[in-house]
């Protein structure tokens, strides 16, 4: 079975068929998400994926709304956690950013919508075989998300989420997943 070439070993095979550019529009998977995705920030996906039960569990299963909530107490209480990626600007982070998307979806409806907004609903195709790290859709979303507060929201951070939600496909055109 053909897959995208960065598709290798197990977990990231596993991740590959079952997740990764499968649209969703279930804002608590959205949400599982940008807070990965910010977590990887110069790291490995592989290194993220790896760690994700372990966010799991410690990020009370990526509710939002109990992780705006987070204080001193439970930043330090994270950062004794071997099991996560202890970078305490990260998992400050985290914090705001759970903030941040709640009052998105409060402001728009659902996170979804708000992606929405920039897409008018469409699943974006990348044209080339080319491997690409930001396009105008992701600068723009970054853009917006910056503005409205939250951290390691950079471009490629963006993109990589975009493709992970299933708003770009990013499939390579001989991945049984393309079409």
């Amino acid at each position: 079975m053909n897959r995208c070439r960065w598709a290798k070993g197990p977990l990231m095979i596993h991740y590959h068929d079952t997740e990764w550019g499968i649209p969703t529009r279930d804002d608590r998977k959205l949400y599982e998400m940008l807070l990965l995705e910010a977590f990887q920030a110069g790291l490995s996906w592989h290194v993220v994926l790896s760690k994700r039960e372990n966010f799991r569990r410690a990020f009370d299963g990526f509710d939002p709304h109990k992780i705006a909530q987070y204080g001193e107490d439970k930043i330090v209480s994270l950062l004794s956690d071997a099991g996560l990626i202890r970078c305490r600007r990260k998992l400050e982070g985290a914090v705001c950013n759970a903030r941040c998307f709640l009052a998105i979806q409060q402001e728009f409806g659902s996170f979804a919508a708000y992606l929405d907004s920039f897409t008018g609903g469409k699943i974006i195709t990348n044209p080339t075989d080319d491997v690409i790290t930001t396009s105008p859709l992701s600068n723009a979303i970054s853009r917006d998300l910056k503005k409205r507060g939250m951290k390691y929201m950079g471009s490629v951070t963006v993109y990589s989420y975009l493709q992970a939600v299933g708003v770009i496909n990013d499939h390579e055109p001989q991945c049984f997943m393309h079409s």
